[in-house]
Order: C-alpha cells, then sequence, then structure tokens
C-alpha cells in the first residue's frame, strides 16, 4: 500500500459538478493506492501511519489535534513509467481488491476518531487543496 500525505489548510473532491468530500481546516490530503498483496496488515499500518505521523504545525499528528483527513482513492500511485512512454498499471490492484482495502483504511481512521471524509471510488475526480508548507510525504507499507 502506498499513500502521499499532504499537509493541508483545506481540500475538497468534486464529482459531476458535486463537492463529495471536503475539509476546511488544517489536516491531510490523503491518496491511497493499493497493491495485490495488500491486506488487513497493511491496513491497520497505513491508518496507524496517518494518523500518528507528525508532520502538522508544532510537529502534532491529526490523532493529536483531531484535524481532519481527506482520503482518495489513487491507483496510479502504483504506474511504473521507467520504460517507453506509456506507464503500466500491473502493480495496481484491481476495484474489486483495491476498493475494500480502501474502505478498511478510512474506516478504521474512524474508528480511532479521526474526522474522514472521501472521495468516489472509481469516479472522475477534481481534487483541489490549499498545501500548507507545502509538505509532502511518500508513505509505503513494510
Amino acid at each position: 500500500m502506498r499513500a502521499v500525505l499532504q499537509r493541508v489548510a483545506s481540500a475538497s473532491v468534486v464529482v459531476d459538478g458535486e463537492v463529495v468530500g471536503a475539509i476546511d481546516s488544517p489536516g491531510l490530503l490523503v491518496y491511497l493506492g493499493v497493491t495485490h498483496s495488500d491486506g488487513d496488515a497493511e491496513v491497520a499500518w497505513m491508518a496507524r501511519k496517518i494518523r500518528d505521523l507528525r508532520i502538522l504545525e508544532e510537529e502534532r499528528s491529526v490523532g493529536e489535534t483531531g484535524g481532519p483527513v481527506l482520503v482518495v482513492s489513487q491507483s496510479t500511485l502504483y504506474g511504473d513509467a521507467r520504460k517507453g512512454r506509456r506507464p503500466t498499471w500491473i502493480a495496481a490492484a484491481p476495484g474489486p481488491v483495491s476498493e475494500p482495502l480502501y474502505e478498511a483504511v478510512c474506516d478504521a481512521l474512524a474508528a480511532a476518531g479521526t474526522p474522514v471524509h472521501k472521495g468516489v471510488f472509481g469516479a472522475d475526480m477534481k481534487v483541489s487543496s490549499v498545501n500548507d508548507g507545502p509538505f509532502t510525504v511518500l508513505l509505503e507499507t513494510p
């Protein structure tokens, strides 16, 4: 499982002209990608890391501040463009595998008390954000 975390002042996701997820206070915008071998252990690790990573102001985490998280599915995080001019998506898990794991990460964050907002899995989304810093971190499960 891979994630790109961005510290944001605000962020939103629009699908078909409608806002489907938004945060308007300091928190994290998370792009989340799933690969074929991911399972429950990766879900738990990623949710814990997103919640506890101290990248907000004054080296605090969303778990400490109660800050919101906007999670957007992003299968392209597993794109491989090392050869040729077109990326390959072989390492990205297909929707029937990745959607339940994406939802499980969101559910684990919510269960831990983190306010979670989401995009729409598999939709054509327009993501807007006001980056704070900017501050971006890449995560990958062990």
